[in-house]
């Protein structure tokens, strides 16, 4: 089946209260196919917000990025389930055996509560980050080489696939050999917006030639003077760029 630009797009509520993330959601509703809840708006708002969109009939990728124990992942993995969100991810850097259980005890609660079961997926290395970054951490690999590994690690501990950013997919693709294994990609900036705090980016354009599932876009367009003229924007170039995959 084709899929549309749409079908592509998250777009990321990175807004400080409700009220704006709810003006948000209503103006883009039909511009995307899920919304990200992210730190800021979760901290903000919490878990009654997340309820709202979903109940709303929005599609909810909630962006906490859960690091700690394995045990402590699983539980907010199990709350995640009952939240009703399509995709939450953990950190690859938590090891195989704390996104293993984790993705057993989402499986398993979805499965005995009779529940939608989310994606789970792994952030591998942050786009803000760049060798430097990785090299005053303790580590040793450059970036490419690192999300290439912890993509592998992710897939070998039963997740559904990993955040990355658009300069990896195709490193990604070659380290899993499954379809079924999901890329989605931040770090996605028109041409003419600025990169802010984001050193690994790409266009639209360049992230859906690159072979993303999903692109997620915030600040070009919820800072955006009309939002919904800049997500139409973004989606006609996406569109333009890769009509034939649709």
């Amino acid at each position: 089946m084709n899929k549309s630009p749409q079908s592509k797009l998250i777009i990321a509520l990175d807004v400080e209260t409700p009220r704006q993330a709810r003006e948000l959601f209503t103006v883009l509703g039909d511009f995307a196919c899920m919304f990200k809840i992210g730190s800021q708006l979760f901290t903000a708002a919490g878990p009654e917000f997340v309820r709202e969109i979903v109940e709303a009939g929005g599609r909810v990728f909630l962006d906490l990025k859960f690091h700690d124990i394995p045990n402590t992942v699983a539980s907010a993995g199990i709350e995640a389930v009952r939240l009703g969100v399509s995709i939450f991810n953990v950190h690859a850097l938590g090891g195989s055996e704390m996104m293993r259980r984790t993705a057993e005890a989402v499986s398993d609660t979805a499965r005995r509560e009779g529940l939608s079961r989310p994606q789970v997926i792994a952030v591998t290395v942050l786009t803000s980050a760049d060798a430097a970054t990785l090299h005053e951490v303790g580590v040793a690999s450059i970036p490419e080489k690192q999300v290439s590994m912890l993509a592998h690690l992710a897939h070998q501990s039963g997740l559904d696939g990993v955040v990355a950013s658009p300069h990896e997919v195709q490193l990604v693709r070659a380290a899993v050999n499954d379809k079924q294994f999901i890329i989605i990609t931040p770090g996605v900036r028109p041409a003419s917006a600025t990169h802010d705090d984001q050193k690994r980016v790409m266009t639209p354009a360049e992230a859906v030639r690159s072979g993303a599932d999903y692109l997620v876009i915030g600040r070009s367009i919820i800072n955006a003077p009309d939002p919904a003229r800049a997500a139409q924007s973004i989606l006609e170039e996406m569109e333009r760029a890769g009509s034939d995959q649709y």
